[in-house]
């Protein structure tokens, strides 16, 4: 797949960092989801949490292309709380329809991501075709290059659903 494109939400810009990256490294388009009520402060952190434990959908905007128009998508999200943040959640509820293959890549700080993982498997109702992670340390070091490079290449070489390739003896349209 070569025609992937990067969505990401970043509360810290740690995330942001990360799709750049994986965005400079594939030669991929990047897109972003940006809250329209911004979190500042400790009241902002606080809202990670409640948003977290609550599961709530907090308002968002999206500035990129349609996903529909791409082969894969890989979301780019922190992980709050051992879930999926906020943001990308609503982003993933609002778009699910026009999600082509998804890929997920978490930023955490130490676990959670897959839960991110499981949460948009059943928002979209289909599994990832990839999921990963790395941890703000690797990202802080830049210890997660590599790891970033490998993920690439993985959602570029994967392929969607192929017809079953079954043997001809059992084919029906054998002759």
């Amino acid at each position: 797949m070569n025609n992937v494109l990067v969505i990401v939400y970043s509360y810290t810009g740690t995330s942001r960092r990360v799709a750049e990256l994986l965005c400079s490294q594939q030669n991929w388009q990047l897109a972003n989801i940006i809250e329209t009520r911004p979190r500042a402060g400790g009241l902002g952190s606080l809202r990670c949490v409640i948003d977290s434990l609550l599961r709530r959908e907090p308002a968002i905007r999206y500035d990129g292309p349609p996903p529909g128009d791409f082969d894969a998508v890989v979301l780019v999200s922190p992980i709050w709380m051992l879930q999926l943040a906020g943001p990308m959640r609503s982003f993933v509820a609002r778009q699910r329809a026009r999600l082509p293959d998804v890929a997920v890549l978490s930023v955490m700080g130490g676990q959670g991501a897959p839960n991110a993982a499981a949460e948009i498997a059943r928002i979209v109702g289909r599994a990832p075709i990839l999921s990963s992670s790395v941890t703000m340390r690797e990202v802080d070091d830049g210890s997660c290059a590599a790891r970033l490079q490998a993920f690439g290449n993985a959602v570029r070489e994967a392929e969607g659903p192929q017809a079953v390739v079954r043997p001809v003896t059992l084919s029906p349209q054998s002759s």
